[in-house]
């Protein structure tokens, strides 16, 4: 899965890990990426894609709760 929400068009991206005595090695930073089904405002549609918190929390996107009644369910 590519770490790339759907809605910001968020990345990975590359940075130096810094040592005490300046030594640089490449790292990888990720966004913190869920896969979830979601609505976007305004839109009647829902979408199963990864989306990061950013854009959870900034309220870009409505997550949405499958129900399921399980009283009919046959145990």
């Amino acid at each position: 899965m590519a770490n790339i929400c759907a809605i910001c068009d968020k990345r990975p991206q590359s940075g130096n890990l810094v040592s005490n005595a300046n030594n640089r090695v490449k790292r990888w930073v990720y966004p913190n990426v869920h896969v979830i089904r979601y609505r976007l405002k305004g839109q009647t549609g829902v979408f199963r894609d990864a989306v990061c918190t950013k854009c959870l929390k900034a309220g870009k996107s409505e997550k949405v709760i499958l129900l399921i009644d399980l009283t009919f369910r046959d145990y």
